[in-house]
Order: structure tokens, then sequence, then C-alpha cells
């Protein structure tokens, strides 16, 4: 997994706006980043210029914008890490897809590349995890149920 902890939080956002955009198909633009993020167009030129200088991406002003490879292979291993996140929160903990969504995109900065692991390994035993009956998954869900939470 390519881990690149120079760039802030932000900017690893709009890396993943354009990818995203990239994945559906449409060229990313300035105004669509802007409205995914829910930021000004302005704060967009300054993180897009930033991130052309780091080569992550080939931008020129009013024009598309496109991943390099080297964007991409970041962009790629922070949605990874979104995922993994996303659907342990779903998958495990029981939380509502748009909750896990919202929370997923705040942990993914934070979680390094060891916890993301685990979280994948601990998603993957839970949910292919059947001794004698027993459905780990479920029962913490229902124990959660039974507190309240």
């Amino acid at each position: 997994m390519v881990q690149n902890r120079q760039l802030s939080s932000s900017l690893e956002d709009y890396l993943e706006a354009i990818f995203n955009l990239s994945k559906k198909g449409k060229v990313a633009r300035s105004r669509d980043i802007a409205e995914i993020l829910g930021v000004a167009r302005a704060s967009v030129t300054g993180a897009l210029k930033l991130l052309n200088s780091k080569d992550l991406i080939d931008y020129q002003p009013y024009g598309y914008i496109k991943l390099t490879d080297k964007g991409f292979q970041q962009a790629q291993s922070i949605v990874r890490r979104h995922n993994i996140i996303e659907s342990f929160f779903i998958n495990v903990l029981g939380v509502d897809k748009q909750i896990a969504e919202q929370a997923a995109c705040k942990a993914e900065h934070a979680l390094g590349p060891v916890v993301i692991s685990r979280l994948l390994k601990f998603t993957e035993f839970s949910t292919n995890y059947s001794e004698k009956g027993t459905d780990i998954v479920a029962d913490f869900q229902k124990y959660c149920r039974s507190k309240g939470v």
C-alpha cells in the first residue's frame, strides 16, 4: 500500500474526489471538485496548484484535471483505506452506511498502515468466521442493541 503522509488530509480529499470522478467516467473539473468537497472554487485552485507541483495531477487553469501515475497510486491508496474502514464500520460494527461513510472519511487520514491492515483482517475474519455456528458479528451487534447503542 502506498503511503504518502506528506499530504494533508485536505489534499488527500482532493485526490480522492478526482479519483472518484474519473472512476465514474467523468472528467474532473474544479467546479465539480468544489461541489463534492463543499469548498470555494478559489480553494480548489490553490489545492490543484499544490497537487500539480507535487506531480500528482496534470492541471492547467480552466482545463480538465487528470491524475498522474503517481497521483493515481496515491489516490488508489486513499480510496482503499477509506473502503476498508467503511466496510469495518458497516459489516462489523453495524453502523448505518451514511454514518460509516462520514466517519471513514475522517478516519482514513488518521489511521496508519498497521491499523488499516488489522481492520481489514478482522473484517475478513469476522465475516468468514463460523465455529459451532457462532457469528461474532451478529452477536456483537445484538449486544450493542441490548445496551442501547
